[in-house]
């Protein structure tokens, strides 16, 4: 599992088109927007499971990754009551190891991440998390607004994780 996490001001996903193929009305409607807080790109492998995103969850949430008020990176995400916009992307599985086209044989199938993307919202919503997602599937425009920039990638293989 991976999680590219960016510190935002604030973040917005757009739906362009449904995941069913059908464009909504009007070029599109937001799906989730937040102000203050983390804006997490969530890749599903094909051997993740719920025990990894336990772990995954509770590791970003406690990433002390936000300024204090000596301007030093030392607040987790409940100490600035920040949101967490999540939004599922297979592509963060990306192997560009042969060729120039991109081969996504390591991501889950849509069968199995689907639910599994639903669980990690769960998870983040456990506390009290405002908790806003883009949709499973769909193409979508995201807008961020970085704070620093700050982006950090939590990596499940690298953390020693493997499902």
């Amino acid at each position: 599992m991976r999680f590219v996490i960016q510190v935002v001001e604030k973040a917005s996903v757009l739906i362009a088109e449904r995941a069913d193929g059908t464009v909504p009305e009007g070029g599109g409607y937001i799906s989730g927007e937040i102000g203050q807080g983390l804006l997490v790109l969530v890749g599903i492998g094909a051997k993740d499971t719920r025990q990894i995103a336990d772990r995954m969850v509770t590791k970003m949430k406690k990433l002390r990754i936000f300024e204090d008020e000596n301007g030093k990176t030392n607040l987790d995400l409940a100490s600035v009551g920040g949101s967490l916009l999540m939004v599922s992307q297979f592509t963060l599985y990306a192997n560009c190891k042969k060729g120039n086209r991109p081969s996504f044989i390591e991501a889950g199938l849509p069968e199995m991440a689907e639910p599994l993307f639903g669980y990690i919202v769960d998870k983040c919503r456990e506390g009290g998390t405002k908790v806003e997602t883009g949709e499973f599937g769909a193409l979508m425009k995201v807008s961020l607004i970085n704070d620093g920039p700050f982006t950090i990638v939590l990596d499940s293989d690298e953390m020693g994780w493997q499902g």
